[in-house]
């Protein structure tokens, strides 16, 4: 008797939980795009609760404050990104072919519109940019470790041969990061979609500058 109360208990809790998280799925899914175009601040409880049909009480519930929401979507975000930029290359060996592909998948993320906006974390920047708290803290977070990240496949390209021993990879990765910043700013304000073409072509000719033999001829694969 009391295992089967046991059971059902938890059938109920375990359902009671799976949809408290479909409805944060839901609900991040929103924000991350209302985010991507007008901004974390154009966040708010009441807005999502009424634009899904959900009650106020059950997403006050789920994230508690505004200021909660905006880290969640951020959180979800990043998850987003690494999903599209940065887990497909898992199979690739360090290298720069590693560093264009990874540059390619940030175009296409960007191109693609992932999120609605265009790049999220380019669109929070600058709302967050001057501003102090949590959510600043965490935008930043995030895009300290894009930047540390392209650095890294830089510096291990550079461990194996492709890249020039003296390479200055903190350099190197700001010039492409602003490159590919640069065609989501203008695709996105202008709706040119050829501002991806531009810097791809900048990137490439940027990491070729660069590359050993070794490294221009992983380049020239056009895989």
């Amino acid at each position: 008797m009391s295992g089967s109360t046991g059971s059902g208990t938890r059938t109920k809790t375990d359902g009671r939980v799976e949809r408290g998280n479909q409805t944060r799925r839901l609900v991040l899914g929103r924000t991350m795009d209302i985010a991507s175009v007008e901004g974390l601040e154009g966040l708010s409880l009441g807005r999502i609760a009424t634009e899904l049909e959900l009650s106020k009480s059950g997403v006050f519930a789920l994230f508690g404050s505004k200021e909660e929401l905006q880290l969640a979507t951020v959180r979800a975000a990043v998850a987003v990104f690494a999903g599209r930029v940065v887990a497909p290359l898992e199979d690739l060996p360090p290298g720069a072919r590693r560093v264009r592909e990874l540059c390619r998948n940030w175009l296409a993320y960007s191109a693609e519109r992932v999120f609605a906006g265009g790049c999220f974390f380019y669109a929070v920047s600058a709302e967050f940019d001057a501003r102090t708290g949590p959510v600043h803290d965490a935008v930043a977070g995030a895009r300290r470790d894009w930047t540390a990240y392209v650095e890294g496949a830089l510096t291990e390209a550079r461990a194996v041969g492709e890249f020039v021993e003296d390479l200055d990879a903190e350099q190197l990765a700001f010039e492409v990061i602003a490159l590919m910043e640069a065609a989501n700013a203008q695709s996105v304000l202008f709706g040119e979609p050829g501002a991806y073409a531009l810097a791809e072509r900048g990137v490439t000719a940027r990491l070729l500058a660069s590359a050993t033999d070794k490294g221009r001829a992983a380049l020239a694969d056009p895989a």
